[in-house]
């Protein structure tokens, strides 16, 4: 194994073959993000979403997905022209995987693609010495989704972070008020189909409690796009506000929790979440 692998399971002390399958997974995102700091991607595209939040601002749940936007909107950006960076990084971990891209039966404006490897083998080599991770389906694929949006609107703010695991990268990201505003848009915008996205709502808990004051201007942009506001229309923290009252005082919070408790280890704080308790901390919703 190499050395740079090693050192990033050491974070780790998983029991089971699911909280194995986790360490990979960030292990891999966290490649990914290497690989595509050297192949120049971040010269086009900044880093947002749950993912970021984990890797560069200690979030304490587990994120799936690797969420990318383009610093200036680009309706032909190839997301693609990326894998070859990608997949040479991969591979000088001794690691091989595949990179596939989502067909959409709809063209829209957010590109998607997944790294795929064998589960199996991938435990192996990560846990060698572990009998449970022997007994993972040898169909199984591990799989880490990337999306990209080549129509953000104007208004968010980004920042260059740094990491020094697996190698020395940069990396591009949306900074805090503007991740917070990415996040408020997902609470409000979101359609809930068969389950309450409880995520959205934890990540929510989590600005909160870092007292991070909000990208009202990239907000606003975000609703508009979403339609959720007249493209002509003002936004304050009070509107702010109004909106998140009405959504906190309808959504099915028992499903939220259902959503986001095999992501989180704290699940005990998932008692709280009831409309009340979220109602309570809008006062200290603030602007920058």
């Amino acid at each position: 194994m190499h050395n740079a692998i090693q050192m990033m399971l050491n974070r780790y002390n998983p029991k089971n073959n699911e909280e194995r399958q986790h360490a990979i997974k960030e292990i891999i995102q966290e490649i990914a993000l290497a690989g595509l700091s050297r192949g120049g991607f971040f010269k086009f595209a900044a880093f947002y979403g749950g993912t970021s939040l984990r890797i560069f601002h200690g979030l304490n749940r587990f994120s799936e997905d690797l969420d990318f936007a383009l610093i200036k909107q680009d309706s032909l950006f190839q997301f693609n022209e990326f894998f070859p960076a990608l997949k040479k990084e991969f591979l000088s971990y001794g690691i091989e995987l595949s990179i596939e891209e989502k067909n959409k039966s709809v063209t829209t404006a957010v590109q998607s693609a997944f790294l795929k490897a064998n589960t199996l083998s991938l435990m192996m080599s990560f846990f060698p010495r572990s009998e449970d991770a022997k007994k993972v389906i040898d169909s199984q694929k591990i799989k880490v989704k990337f999306e990209i949006d080549t129509d953000n609107p104007i208004g968010v703010v980004t920042e260059l972070k740094y990491r020094m695991v697996p190698a020395p990268y940069e990396v591009k990201i949306f900074d805090l008020p503007s991740l917070f505003a990415g996040k408020l848009a997902a609470v409000l915008c979101r359609e809930y189909q068969s389950h309450v996205k409880g995520r959205d709502y934890y990540d929510y808990l989590f600005y909160i409690a870092q007292g991070i004051k909000l990208n009202l201007t990239y907000l606003k942009n975000l609703l508009k796009k979403s339609n959720k506001i007249p493209h002509d229309a003002k936004l304050s923290i009070d509107g702010v506000k109004a909106m998140l009252t009405e959504k906190f005082n309808t959504v099915n919070f028992e499903s939220a929790k259902q959503d986001v408790a095999n992501f989180i280890e704290d699940k005990e704080s998932l008692n709280l979440w009831k409309a009340n308790f979220f109602l309570a901390t809008l006062d200290e919703i603030k602007a920058n």
